[in-house]
C-alpha cells in the first residue's frame, strides 16, 4: 500500500475596498495554488481572523472605516491569535513604511506590484509562519516531555526517600553510626533533587497554561511566620539572626497583611526568597518586613549576604538562570516565584550589591474591605 502524503493548502486573506484588486490578487495567488479568502473592510476582518485565522494576511492600506494600519494594530494586540504574518499593500506613494512596520506588519509592497515580486514576497512571510509554527510546536512538545519526564521522575524519588528514612530508623536491622550518617546525607541529597524536580514540574504546568490556583483569603502575616519557624532552625545552625517586623501593620484593621490568592503557592514564593536568603548569607542576618503600601501588601526579604552581580540581576528570574555563586541552584525557584507572583497580579524585584546582600521585594494586591452582605 502506497501512502501519498499531501501538503497543507495555505490559506490567504485578501483584504481591500476595491473589488477589481481582490479579483487580481485571488487570480494571481489561486493559480499558485493558494487558497484565498476575500473581504472589503478592515471590521469584517477582524472578526474573520478571530473565528479562522489564516497563514498570511495582504491588506490594502487605504480603507474607509478602518485603515490597514489600525487592521495590523488590532490584530497584534490580540494575544489569543497565533502569529500572523501581514503584508500591508497601498497605490499611494506617501502611506508610511515606518508606521506600517511600527503597527505590526511584515513587510509592504506598492501598487501597481510585479506579479513576480508579490509571489516572492507571499513565499518569503509564508516561509516565515512555517517557520515560527514548527518552533512552537518543538517548545510544545518539549514543555510535555519535561512534564512528563518529571513527573515519572517524582514517583521513585519519593519511594527512595521513605526506604532511606525507614533504613535510617533501623526498621530492618540495627546499623552502625557511620552508615547512619551515609544514610543521612543520601536522604539531604534525595530530598534537593525532589524539590528539584517538583519545582521543574511546577515550572511546566506554569509554561504549559495547565496551573490550576485555589483562590482564597490568604494572611501573609501567618504564612511569613509558618515559614519563619520551618526555616529558623537552618539559620541558626549558622548563626545568622531570622527576624520579622509587621509592625507596620498594626491598627491596620481585621484585613491587614490579606490577600486573594492560592496560600500555597504564595507560601512556596516567601519559603523560596527566605530559603534563598539563608543559603547566601553566612554572617549577619536576615529581615523580614511586611507592609501595606496604598492598595498593595509588601514583603521585603532583605539579607547581608555576598549580594549579586549587575549582570546577574537581569536575568535572575529567568527559567534556568544561576548565579556564579557556587551554591546557585537549579535556576528555577525564582523563575518560578515570579511566575506565581505574577498569577497574583504583583510584582517581584531584587536590589543588590557585592558584599553588601540583597533585597527582594514582592508587590500583592490587597484583599480590599467588603461591605457585609
Amino acid at each position: 500500500m502506497t501512502v501519498i502524503e499531501t501538503s497543507k493548502i495555505e490559506r490567504i486573506l485578501a483584504v481591500d475596498d476595491t473589488p477589481d484588486n481582490l479579483i487580481l490578487v485571488q487570480t494571481i495567488l489561486e493559480a499558485e495554488g493558494y487558497e484565498i479568502e476575500l473581504v472589503v473592510d478592515g471590521i469584517t476582518a477582524l472578526q474573520q481572523i478571530q473565528q479562522s485565522p489564516p497563514d498570511l494576511i495582504l491588506l490594502d492600506v487605504m480603507m474607509p472605516m478602518m485603515d490597514g494600519y489600525e487592521v495590523t494594530r488590532r490584530i497584534r494586540r490580540n494575544t489569543t491569535l497565533p502569529y500572523i504574518p501581514i503584508l500591508l499593500i497601498t497605490a499611494h506613494t506617501e502611506s508610511s513604511v515606518v508606521e506600517g512596520l511600527d503597527a505590526g506588519a511584515d513587510d509592504f509592497i506598492r501598487k501597481p506590484f510585479d506579479t513576480d515580486e508579490l509571489l516572492a514576497r507571499v513565499r518569503s512571510l509564508l516561509r516565515l509562519k512555517q517557520s515560527l509554527d514548527a518552533q512552537a510546536a518543538m517548545t510544545r512538545q518539549r514543555e510535555d516531555f519535561v512534564s512528563r519526564l518529571t513527573h515519572d521522575l517524582r514517583t521513585p524519588l519519593v519511594a527512595a526517600d521513605r526506604m532511606l528514612n525507614l533504613f535510617l530508623q533501623e526498621i530492618f536491622c540495627q546499623i552502625s553510626p557511620e552508615m547512619k550518617q551515609a544514610i543521612a546525607a543520601m536522604i539531604r541529597s534525595n530530598k534537593n533533587l525532589l524539590e528539584m524536580v517538583n519545582t521543574l514540574l511546577e515550572v511546566s504546568r506554569f509554561e504549559a497554561g495547565k496551573k490550576n490556583m485555589s483562590w482564597e483569603r490568604s494572611n501573609l502575616q501567618e504564612i511569613i511566620q509558618e515559614v519563619v519557624q520551618e526555616l529558623s532552625p537552618l539559620a541558626d545552625e549558622k548563626g545568622v539572626d531570622l527576624n520579622v517586623d509587621s509592625h507596620q501593620l498594626d491598627g491596620q484593621g481585621k484585613n491587614a497583611g490579606i490577600v486573594m490568592g492560592d496560600r500555597l503557592e504564595l507560601r512556596r514564593v516567601v519559603s523560596n526568597l527566605i530559603g534563598n536568603a539563608i543559603k547566601f548569607t553566612d554572617t549577619g542576618s536576615i529581615d523580614v518586613l511586611i507592609s501595606e503600601i496604598k492598595t498593595n501588601v509588601e514583603i521585603v526579604v532583605k539579607d547581608t549576604g555576598y549580594g549579586i552581580t549587575p549582570e546577574d540581576q537581569t536575568t535572575i528570574f529567568e527559567r534556568f538562570r544561576q548565579s556564579k555563586d557556587k551554591r546557585s541552584g537549579s535556576g528555577l525557584g525564582l523563575h518560578l516565584s515570579r511566575r506565581i507572583v505574577e498569577t497574583h497580579g504583583g510584582d517581584i524585584k531584587v536590589s543588590s550589591e557585592l558584599g553588601k546582600g540583597s533585597t527582594f521585594t514582592v508587590t500583592l494586591p490587597k484583599q480590599l474591605e467588603t461591605s457585609p452582605s
